[in-house]
């Protein structure tokens, strides 16, 4: 490892400034107010908007911090009766799901037989996938049972949602899948 003159200054500040607060924290001085100031200047002009953590059933609120449209901080929100303020390890992490220069922002698709993925951008995969569901729909429609009775429903489309998507995505799949005639309809979050 080759460490440049700037690193090792850089490197040494990091060590000086640790070893002055780890002095400072235990000779008994309260740091609570420093970092309590730090926290509200970080969000100190930020919209603050109520929001509910994506990933289990639960539904913790959480509070999510904007400057400019751009979220800054997501944190517990302390009203609430479920998590009074605190999110656990996944819900913690909530602003990497929203703030990630890893996120992928395009779809692999790998074609019926074929060995290579390739590259899609959002659009065609989605028009892709209304085509396919429309066709599966269609090829398969019951309007009637043979005794006559009225079912308008297809057999051959299962709807899946999860807690990992909000409760509005949920009530809207629902009711989309409802109207489609789909009545396989599973959903995690019930449970």
């Amino acid at each position: 490892m080759e460490v440049t003159r700037r690193d090792f200054l850089r490197y040494s500040a990091s060590a000086a400034g640790g070893t002055a607060l780890a002095g400072l924290v235990g000779s008994g001085v309260p740091l609570g107010p420093v970092v309590a100031q730090a926290q509200e200047l970080r969000i100190k002009d930020a919209k603050v908007t109520p929001s509910i953590c994506p990933y289990c059933s639960v539904g913790c609120a959480t509070l999510v911090h904007t400057v400019n449209g751009q979220i800054v901080n997501i944190e517990g929100d302390p009203r609430s009766p479920h998590n009074e303020g605190t999110l656990c390890p996944k819900g913690a992490a909530i602003f990497q799901l929203h703030v990630n220069p890893n996120r992928p922002t395009q779809v692999l698709h790998r074609a019926p037989g074929a060995a290579e993925w390739e590259v899609w951008n959002i659009d065609r995969a989605m028009d892709r996938v209304a085509a396919l569901v429309k066709t599966t729909r269609d090829e398969t429609f019951i309007e009637r049972l043979p005794n006559g009775k009225l079912v308008n429903m297809t057999p051959a489309v299962f709807a899946l949602g999860g807690a990992t998507l909000e409760i509005e995505f949920n009530h809207v799949q629902q009711k989309l899948m409802r109207g489609l005639g789909v009545v396989a309809i599973e959903n995690q979050a019930r449970i």
